[in-house]
């Protein structure tokens, strides 16, 4: 998929988590070439009290590192956002991860393995293929009268 077509991924999803309200009113992608490092942005909650910014990386093997986490953190103060959610097909670096729990701006980080776990579970990108039913003895049936 184009990297425009993962932003908007990315955006699907986290609607279904629940964030903002509808995908028309709650949130948007807005990567493109001097984008300021923001990929997308989406309320926070169905009344859009505060704004989560989104940066997305649809890599292939090399992992995310402290460096880019860092410009992104860069890239929030210059919306003076407080918030926001860096989501990667790859991985991040031990160093990135630990640089996100030592600055005081809140920043998710989701990598790949996390972001086909969170699609399965809010469906999306997914669709059911098999339900299977499993049946038990129905105790009551055989109760004697």
């Amino acid at each position: 998929m184009t990297a425009a077509a993962f932003e908007h991924l990315v955006v699907t999803l986290l609607v279904a988590m629940g964030y903002g309200g509808s995908l028309q009113d709650a949130g948007k992608a807005v990567g493109k070439a001097g984008d300021e490092g923001i990929d997308g942005m989406i309320k926070e909650d169905k009344l859009g009290l505060d704004t989560v910014y989104i940066q997305a990386k649809k890599w292939l093997d090399a992992s995310v590192g402290r460096p880019l986490v860092q410009a992104f953190a860069g890239s929030l103060e210059g919306h003076r956002a407080r918030k926001g959610v860096m989501i990667t097909t790859s991985s991040f670096s031990q160093e990135a991860r630990e640089y996100v729990q030592k600055i005081e701006k809140k920043i998710v980080l989701i990598d790949g393995k996390e972001l086909a776990q969170l699609m399965i579970e809010h469906n999306v990108g997914v669709k059911v293929a098999e339900v299977y039913a499993f049946k038990k003895l129905d105790q009551d049936f055989f109760e004697a009268e």
